[in-house]
């Protein structure tokens, strides 16, 4: 094996130790934000396009996870109709507002919208339709990318508009390692879902003392049982996926 892991790992660890630097503060208004939506009985919904979309698969419903995590999701936003089409369905006016649509989203839940880019049609348009109904929202999202890539027919960047934003400091292009003049070892998702975790972490501890507390345990762990059920229970009635 080259070196070429190595460097990928020390750049990895590199923006994550950054993010964790500067973005702290930020993670932790996020984290309350989640938590008094939740006390008011509300979800944490993610939306994303393409590769953003896996984020709300990572939260939901997982050992360790966050059991008021609910993905939105839909074929328009998967590459289930090819990855051709996907990418021009991100672009297309509409697609996340009848994704949205699909879920009973009100003003004491928290829409979270995941965009590498931060310019597509599509996550654009779903931080305008929570600020038309008041919803909170908060944004992962790369600042440089987002101030280089063209601008949709919205003619506005993610971080413009919603509620509070975390920078993924991730650099235009998503990929962070240089071979014959590309660049490969894509990094948004492994960034995304440090950041995505360090909120709920934060989330966790300040749900520590809710008599039932929402998280899920794995399966294969002692009481798993009894707690995921329990859980599932309390949330079959709001999450669609449950």
């Amino acid at each position: 094996m080259s070196n070429l892991s190595q460097n990928y790992l020390s750049k990895i660890n590199k923006i994550l130790d950054k993010i964790l630097k500067e973005e702290e503060k930020k993670i932790t208004i996020c984290s309350k934000l989640i938590s008094d939506s939740y006390k008011k009985g509300g979800q944490l919904y993610i939306f994303g396009t393409g590769h953003s979309r896996l984020l709300g698969e990572e939260a939901f419903h997982r050992a360790g996870g966050f059991a008021a995590a609910c993905p939105i999701r839909d074929d328009n936003l998967s590459f289930k109709k090819g990855a051709e089409k996907a990418t021009s369905l991100e672009r297309t006016p509409n697609i996340a507002i009848k994704a949205l649509n699909k879920y009973k989203i009100t003003n004491k839940d928290i829409l979270m919208i995941v965009s590498n880019s931060g310019v597509n049609h599509a996550p654009i348009e779903a931080a305008i339709f929570a600020k038309n109904k008041n919803i909170k929202t908060i944004a992962i999202t790369s600042i440089k990318f987002s101030k280089q890539a063209p601008l949709s027919k919205l003619n506005k960047r993610l971080f413009e508009i919603v509620d509070i934003f975390i920078d993924n400091k991730i650099p235009p292009g998503d990929a962070i390692i240089n071979i014959n003049k590309f660049s490969v070892g894509p990094a948004s998702t492994i960034t995304g879902s440090f950041i995505l975790n360090s909120i709920l972490i934060e989330v966790a501890s300040s749900l520590k003392t809710e008599k039932i507390f929402p998280f899920y345990i794995s399966s294969n762990m002692p009481n798993a049982n009894k707690n995921n059920t329990k859980l599932q229970n309390k949330f079959r009635k709001i999450n669609p996926h449950l």
